[in-house]
Order: C-alpha cells, then sequence, then structure tokens
C-alpha cells in the first residue's frame, strides 16, 4: 500500500478517520493524501489556485473568504500530532466533493480511501456524508468507513462477510492483507435468512474450501441467522465485538448469496465499526 486518501470537511467524525488512517499508514508505511472540497455548483472540481469564479463580486468574494479559511483549517489538521511519523500531504479543490474525490483516486492511484460516514459544517463544505455511498459504490480502490472511533487502533479480529463467489478474488487478497498485516483472526460468516437459508453444513464446507483456496492460516467459519443480511451482519461483529467488518458490493449470483451493493451501504451506515468495502464486477 502506497497512497491512503482521506477526504475531509473538518468534522468531528472526518478527524476520527483521520486518526484511522494515520495508523494504518504507519503501520503500512503509505502516504496520506488530505482532502477538503469545497462544494460549488458544478459537476466538475478543480484545484483552488489560479480559477476564475463564477457569479457576482459578492458571490466571489464569499468564495475567496471560504478558500482561505479551508487553507488555514487544512494547514492546522495536517499539523495534527496523530499524524506524527507518517508522510502527508494535503489538497484544497473547489466544484463537486464527489468528483474531487474521483479524481484524485484516479490521478493519485490511491489505494484505499478512509473516510466517515457522516459529517456536515453549516457552511458549504460538506464532502463527507450523502457522498460516502457513492465512493462506497463507485471507487476502484477499496473504502475503509469510519462512523466512530475503534475502541483500539490495531484490527485484531475481521469480520469478513463473504458469498465465497469468484468475484471475491480480488477483494479476498485484500482481506488477506489486512489479516497479515495485523497478524489478525478473520471470522468468515454467512447470514441465514429466512428468504435466504443455505444448511449449516454446505456452507460450512463451502468456508473451509474458500479459506483453504485463500490460503488463510487464522479464521473461523461462520453461520449466522438473522431476519436480514444487513442486521445479521452487524449483530454477528457485535457478538464476537469484531474490529472491522470487510465486505464486497456488488450483485446477486450463483449458488451462495451474493452481497448486494445496497445491504453493504446499509452496513456502511449503520455499524459503529470500521467497514471495509470494494466494488466487485460480476463475471458473466
Amino acid at each position: 500500500m502506497k497512497k491512503i486518501l482521506v477526504p475531509t470537511d473538518f468534522s468531528k467524525e472526518a478527524q476520527t478517520a483521520a486518526e484511522v488512517a494515520s495508523g494504518i499508514a504507519r503501520k503500512s508505511g503509505a502516504q496520506l493524501i488530505l482532502l477538503h472540497v469545497i462544494e460549488e455548483g458544478s459537476s466538475d472540481s478543480f484545484k483552488v489556485t489560479g480559477e476564475v469564479f463564477k457569479g457576482n463580486m459578492e458571490d466571489k468574494l464569499f468564495m475567496l473568504k471560504l478558500i482561505e479559511k479551508s487553507k488555514k483549517q487544512m494547514e492546522k489538521l495536517a499539523d495534527s500530532s496523530f499524524f506524527s511519523g507518517v508522510k502527508v500531504i494535503h489538497e484544497l479543490r473547489v466544484g463537486s466533493p464527489y468528483h474531487g474525490m474521483r479524481t484524485i483516486i484516479t490521478e493519485q492511484k490511491v489505494d484505499l480511501v478512509v473516510m466517515g460516514t457522516a459529517g456536515k459544517t453549516d457552511l458549504a463544505e460538506m464532502i463527507i456524508g450523502s457522498n460516502t455511498e457513492k465512493v462506497v459504490r463507485h471507487a476502484h480502490c477499496p473504502v475503509l468507513t469510519i462512523q466512530k472511533k475503534p475502541t483500539r487502533s490495531d484490527f485484531k479480529n475481521i469480520v469478513y462477510a463473504t458469498s465465497m463467489s469468484k468475484d471475491e478474488e480480488v477483494f479476498s487478497r485484500i482481506v488477506k492483507r489486512a489479516q497479515e498485516m495485523y497478524d489478525a483472526t478473520v471470522h468468515l460468516v454467512r447470514i441465514n435468512t429466512p428468504g435466504n437459508f443455505q444448511r449449516d453444513a454446505v456452507v460450512k464446507k463451502y468456508m473451509n474450501d474458500f479459506a483453504k483456496k485463500l490460503q488463510l492460516k487464522n479464521y473461523t467459519v461462520n453461520v449466522f441467522n438473522d431476519i436480514t443480511e444487513e442486521e445479521g451482519i452487524i449483530y454477528f461483529a457485535e457478538s464476537i465485538n469484531a474490529d472491522m467488518i470487510a465486505m464486497a458490493t456488488h450483485g446477486r449470483t450463483g449458488f451462495a448469496h451474493v452481497l448486494a451493493g445496497s445491504i453493504a451501504e446499509d452496513v456502511v451506515n449503520h455499524s459503529k465499526r470500521p467497514v471495509l468495502t470494494f466494488v466487485v464486477k460480476h463475471r458473466k
């Protein structure tokens, strides 16, 4: 892992995500990229140096003041003590928050996005919250969402809610790297629901075969019953006091129940624990 993107609106939730990201960067040796996008009525985004803003003089003056304030907030954040020992760069943009994040991910070849799941200021500075779902749904790299500060900095217990599908080969390797980085236990889990039920013996065989193929060394296999997949994943993670939930987002296919994108987004929105997601492409 070389580059971690941390979008921020300078809210408490965004700062928590930045603290978590700093720990990951320190562990992996990655560089942190802090990004703030000042929201403006545009579907594009651009850097703040040398632009000509649309609108009347009053609007331009307001935007210039907002930029100056944001620069000071960014410099203050970048100087935070929790970034000690981590290489940090920061960038300020104006325009669409989601487009700004997407552009940086592509331009900088970002390996991981770490962002909060809520956080809106009283000015036009919102970057996380409503944009989090868009990033989870469309980003071409893993996304770690943070709703509240984890109880510990190391992810020792990782819940991997998996369909054991071939579509997940890339993501399963990402989970394995996270496991190796933190010397963690991976808890494979399949959620049985009334409308989508599989026998324990069948599911556990698939899980063990999946784990052997992935060459996992420290793992458990679990079948958890609940009304919905979302609730089952969250409650199972609570039952073992997990440090992270990992799940791929894609459609439904094949023998095993593949987690739909909407389920991953629901877990991101409702889980109090960090959630690692990755968009996989369905193989036809």
